[in-house]
């Protein structure tokens, strides 16, 4: 649903159940792509260039009042609050939640099942995990992954245990993503 007070470039695609707010913004090249899990924005949201929102059927992505998700960002079944700031490149993966006010800067991560703390800052190329997360700098590798490996990546985003090969996830993601193949432009 798209309200008449929205603006949807001719270059972004919205796909399944996607549900702008008032006044919504999405620019050239980004993607929302609902087909297994409903995406709703509240008003006065600018989704910039190549930003990729992806909803899931366990995490419907919610983006609250006054967002901003920056150029080739990434959210993935997450939920973010109202005015959230997600410059650009930064990633949310399913099960995240950015709490109201926050700051994700450049190339910054919330990890799968992660909560970012209302008006946190997540500095440029830092992880956030764990709920509450903690903040890890890029360097501190071994200190992220003892929090990271309990937030159960592949169970999350792939509904497969840790121990599953390539082989068998990208299987099940090749099946997923053909259900594609018969897809069509509407026109309006």
């Amino acid at each position: 649903m798209v309200p008449a007070s929205a603006y949807v470039a001719p270059s972004a695609v919205l796909c399944g159940a996607v549900v702008l707010g008032e006044r919504a913004r999405v620019l050239h090249g980004a993607v929302l792509t609902a087909e297994d899990g409903e995406i709703r924005t509240g008003s006065d949201v600018v989704l910039m260039e190549h930003a990729l929102v992806r909803g899931r059927a366990a995490h419907p992505v919610t983006l609250g009042d006054a967002v901003l998700i920056g150029p080739h960002a990434h959210v993935n079944g997450a939920v973010v609050e109202d005015e959230v700031f997600v410059a650009t490149g930064a990633s949310l993966f399913p099960g995240s939640v950015a709490g109201g006010g926050a700051e994700l800067r450049i190339n910054s991560v919330l990890h799968v099942n992660s909560r970012l703390e209302p008006g946190a800052v997540l500095p440029i190329g830092w992880i956030a995990a764990g709920n509450p997360a903690e903040l890890f700098s890029p360097d501190r590798h071994d200190e992220l992954w003892e929090v990271q490996r309990t937030l159960d990546f592949p169970g999350t985003v792939y509904g497969m245990p840790r121990s599953a090969s390539m082989r068998e996830l990208m299987l099940r993601q090749a099946e997923f993503y053909g259900s594609h193949r018969d897809d069509r432009v509407l026109d309006e």
